[in-house]
């Protein structure tokens, strides 16, 4: 690690120890917690003397689950039964549409030589994970310009059969086996291969095709089923129902849409964004729709966190989203597409701009409403991102006008340092404006003139989770949200979280 990656690394910790006792248990993916204390009187202050809906409802936990692919089921671009002792590399006819790609492969035996799994070019250059048999040895190989490198190995002892795996997140490579127990990260790279190769590059990444193969391998080794596609996740996150202009929930054969952060192998820029169905009658089946990437400043990106709605007076998808794709500690900002494609299918790689936010500082996880005619946009302002620093805010636009229109500031939660995740919610007719406090441990809840006025009874996991309701037919809500428990932190640092946590209010 870089003097600089582990200054972030260190950064990010100390952002999560402001969580003060919570702090350890997230950083150990603890994935429980006690429910919050009774209400603070604070959050009485502007209180009616009838308690509003929202404050009825009670929530606990229903289930709680790890959404994990490798290559995301739905968006496989090849499969071979049986790839057989191929002594090359082969190639394949298909290249990744988005620098987030994987190959697996199974290892029917191997004596002696190199398994290889990767993306390579007609034009002799390529980007391989390798097991040497003979070494004992895994490593990350670039070629370009006639020139073959070994970025990084390691020693390692595999059994006679295995599963291995290339995983590509933005310009971040990953080697991953599964020697019986499921797959693992043994070795990851980004700086050397970026610095050889930027794949996030449109005219680069389309020289590139699935590869895999042995290199100098005996008579006797042999490669089972090969597979290869898109990314899929270790984990999602910053879940978000796609919506209706006007809140309502966006149904599709009986389905509800939801956006979410496919977590990476890696930090903030190896994520990035999906959209996916869930199943009321059984709420721990999240199917994946779609994949959106963002093409910007000439390179395709993973930005995420952020909220899809359908304008059904326009007949077009507004999708607004995070500039998390090339974060680097140096600001973060809201952008946004509008669109007729249907983005919830497929993969879709959408020009975006940057949205026209009242605020001068840093903006993340945009969600939009339009109430009698007007519409409400919610997002993060953040001062700092080294430390972290963020709270949430509302704007709101002119009324009849389109939803960037002339949006002037509602309000902020400037006392607040550690919160995010706001949601534009509605509990019997009443409009809300949701938000999570990580430093408190629990969901402050303003009216849509930014006053506070209680908070979310509900647990709150590990993480910032963020409170997204769902109203059922019977009068009950769901609240979608996440925690944070890693995946393989030892060895691909913080960012591959979490599981996703559905919980229930009580009728």
């Amino acid at each position: 690690m870089t003097q600089r990656a582990l200054q972030h690394a260190l950064t990010r910790r100390a952002l999560l120890g402001t969580l003060g006792a919570a702090g350890a248990t997230i950083l150990a993916g603890c994935t429980s917690s006690p429910r919050p204390p009774s209400r603070p009187a604070e959050d009485r202050v502007t209180r009616p003397d009838k308690e509003p809906a929202i404050f009825d409802l009670s929530f606990e936990e229903q289930s709680r689950y790890r959404p994990f692919h490798v290559i995301a089921p739905g968006f496989v671009a090849l499969t071979e039964p049986s790839a057989g002792r191929p002594d090359r590399l082969v190639t394949s006819d298909t290249a990744p549409p988005a620098p987030f790609a994987a190959v697996e492969a199974s290892v029917s035996r191997l004596d002696r030589g190199l398994v290889l799994a990767g993306l390579a070019s007609d034009e002799d250059e390529h980007v391989l994970a390798t097991y040497d048999r003979s070494r004992g040895r895994v490593a990350i190989e670039v070629r370009q310009a006639g020139r073959t490198r070994l970025v990084r190995r390691k020693k390692i002892d595999l059994p006679a059969t295995f599963r291995f795996g290339f995983v590509l997140c933005e310009n971040k490579v990953t080697v991953i086996v599964d020697a019986g127990s499921g797959w693992q990260p043994v070795l990851t790279e980004r700086e050397r291969v970026a610095s050889a190769v930027d794949l996030r590059a449109p005219e680069t990444l389309s020289r590139f095709r699935y590869a895999w193969g042995l290199r100098d391998a005996d008579e006797s080794a042999e490669l089972g089923a090969v597979r290869a596609g898109l990314f899929g996740m270790t984990g999602l996150r910053d879940l978000h129902l796609v919506q209706h202009s006007d809140g309502r929930p966006y149904v599709r054969d009986g389905r509800v849409y939801l956006t979410a952060t496919c977590a990476g192998m890696g930090f903030f820029q190896q994520a990035h964004w999906g959209v996916f169905t869930l199943d009321l009658d059984d709420p721990t089946r999240l199917e994946q729709t779609a994949q959106l990437f963002s093409l910007r400043d000439g390179l395709l990106l993973g930005d995420h966190a952020g909220q899809v709605v359908r304008d059904d007076e326009n007949d077009e998808w507004i999708v607004a989203t995070s500039s998390w794709g090339d974060f680097a500690f140096a600001g973060v900002h809201v952008r946004h597409s509008v669109t007729r494609d249907d983005v919830l299918s497929g993969v879709h790689l959408l020009e975006t701009e940057r949205t026209p936010l009242p605020t001068s500082v840093s903006s993340w996880d945009p969600g939009m409403t339009r109430i009698d005619g007007t519409w409400h946009v919610g997002f993060v302002e953040s001062p700092s991102q080294d430390p972290f620093d963020f709270h949430p805010a509302l704007a709101a636009a002119v009324p009849g006008g389109a939803w960037t229109d002339g949006l002037q500031l509602v309000g902020a939660a400037k006392d607040l340092h550690q919160c995010e995740g706001p949601i534009i919610a509605q509990v019997e007719q009443r409009w809300w404006f949701l938000a999570s406090d990580g430093e408190a441990r629990h969901y402050p809840v303003y009216d849509m003139e930014m006053r506070r006025t209680g908070r979310l009874d509900a647990p709150y996991p590990t993480n910032i989770p963020h409170p997204q309701l769902l109203r059922l037919d019977d009068g009950s809500h769901l609240m979608i949200t996440f925690e944070g428990t890693q995946y393989a932190e030892k060895v691909l640092g913080y960012g591959g979280h979490g599981d996703v946590v559905i919980m229930r209010s009580r009728t």
